[in-house]
């Protein structure tokens, strides 16, 4: 997960309890106290203190007179991979991030495949053969049998510096503030004055979206999430077992406020336990427009707590997570080239981006080698065209087409209620393997996803069916509108 500062729909204040009545007022009760929980969770976070490598970096030189061959704007898991790569192949590579040495603040999970095919096994600090998901109050939990593992974030970060220092990857502790481009190559103007030329860009700010640019109205859904690490009293947990989705509500008061706002837009608890005592905690909002206020998700994560009857004795780390998901995809091409975030690579209907990404940086790293000029003189592409071409390596029709399906499964969320949302992820769950895992890790095409989608209608409840059927028809039909128009470009 990434963390952005991005400004959330405002959460009611909690009042103070009224007098007596035959009304549920004794419950407004209960959420004033699930609301001063959520406080307490609050008050145990440590101060941040950002936790940074102990590096001998290579640093760029000002007064260098010609273009390096690729500078990479900021400094996530996909923009050191490209930089790595690049570099790898005898180009010259500048990295520009205000913070180079930071490791990366937030806990990313990923299914152990996904790291397997990449050899990055090595960058796992946790893995649990299975994951867990809750449905129902009264349902038995569905068992997914798929590894699944936490990124050793620190691992993976030195891995991936180590790597770029080896192969001669540059390094310039700034912000960059504008780009200006010229025919064959652009100037990178950075905070502190220093001006790095460059013939390609390559914007991986996440979603700042520093350089890249955008040319429709920018209206995502959110996917806002809460989480601790945690030293605990107990869990009820099998440390065994990650707990993937856990959408039950018993915690929350029967007719109190807090279970109808998590009626009309659900959260759900997501857990990696890894000791009796030491547990990482999310509550996650899977996707909203607008997206959830963070002290919502905090009430709620207090209240869940509190009924697991887990007693929170310290919180090593907490972090707050607010991922834009859906929206337009930048303007295909331009002159800078997007990676992650700012590329619109986030899966529409999961949030996922960090596998993906990391395997996408190869596609990318390749076709800037491919497309520069390597030293014969004859350079195929620069400038405007030399990008374009990278741009369709990233986001070919299949790629396009496949975030189209997925953007749609995203609209029928958004308009899922609690109990909307359980019947889904019940036939979502009861999927052969091969969707359930291929739709979680985009390897499925339109051909493949037109068959998951008659699958998951198959497996669906009635209700479901027909909640799908009126839910879907108007998100249906855009996503075929959007697939007529991307044909004809």
């Amino acid at each position: 997960m990434a963390t952005t500062a991005l400004l959330l729909r405002a959460h009611p204040s909690c009042k103070p309890p009224p007098p007596p009545s035959p009304s549920p007022r004794p419950t407004r009760a209960l959420v004033c106290r699930a609301a001063a929980a959520g406080e307490a969770l609050r008050s145990l976070a440590p101060p941040s203190r950002p936790e940074l490598l102990s590096l001998d970096l290579p640093r760029y030189d000002p007064a260098r007179s010609t273009p390096v061959d690729l500078a990479v704007v900021g400094g996530g898991p996909a923009g050191l991979a490209v930089a790595q790569r690049v570099a790898e192949a005898g180009l010259s590579v500048c990295a520009i991030d205000p913070s180079p040495a930071l490791v990366w603040p937030n806990n990313y999970g990923v299914w152990v495949d996904e790291f397997d095919a990449m050899g990055l096994s090595h960058c796992l600090d946790a893995v649990w053969p299975s994951a867990t998901v809750f449905t129902h109050d009264d349902g038995a939990a569905k068992s997914l049998h798929r590894p699944y593992a936490r990124v050793a974030r620190r691992k993976l970060k030195s891995t991936m510096m180590d790597r770029c220092v080896a192969h001669g990857v540059t390094f310039h502790k700034a912000r960059v503030v504008k780009a200006v481009h010229g025919e064959a190559s652009s100037l990178l103007i950075c905070d502190d004055g220093v001006a790095v030329p460059a013939t390609v860009v390559l914007d991986a700010t996440g979603f700042s979206r520093c350089l890249v640019q955008y040319d429709k109205p920018y209206d995502p859904g959110y996917q806002v999430a809460y989480g601790i690490l945690a030293e605990v009293d107990g869990h009820p947990f099998d440390i065994d077992k990650m707990l993937f989705m856990d959408w039950r509500d018993a915690h929350l008061p029967e007719g109190s406020e807090i279970r109808e706002r998590n009626r009309r837009i659900p959260t759900f608890l997501y857990a990696m336990p890894f000791s009796p005592t030491r547990i990482f905690l999310e509550e996650t909002s899977l996707v909203a427009r607008p997206g959830l206020a963070m002290d919502d998700i905090q009430e709620r994560m207090a209240a869940r707590l509190r009924h697991l009857g887990i007693r929170v004795r310290a919180v090593e780390e907490d972090e707050r997570c607010v991922i834009p998901m859906g929206g337009p995809l930048p303007v295909l091409p331009q002159r800078v080239v997007g990676i992650g975030g700012t590329a619109g690579m986030v899966h529409p209907s999961t949030g996922y981006m960090v596998a993906r990404t990391l395997a996408t940086a190869p596609i990318v790293a390749d076709a800037i080698v491919r497309f520069l000029d390597t030293g014969s003189g004859d350079s195929a592409f620069a400038g405007d065209a030399l990008s374009a071409e990278v741009w369709r390596e990233l986001w070919p029709a299949q790629r396009r087409r496949q975030r189209e399906f997925f953007c749609f499964g995203m609209d029928i969320l958004l308009k899922l209620d609690l109990d909307g949302t359980r019947r889904f992820f019940d036939a979502f769950f009861d999927l052969e393997p091969r969707y359930w895992h291929g739709f979680l890790s985009s390897r499925l095409f339109l051909p493949e996803l037109a068959m998951f989608g008659l699958s998951l209608f198959a497996k669906a409840s009635n209700t479901s069916r027909l909640e799908i059927m009126a839910k879907g028809t108007a998100p249906l039909a855009k996503m075929i509108g959007n697939l007529i128009q991307d044909r004809d470009r």
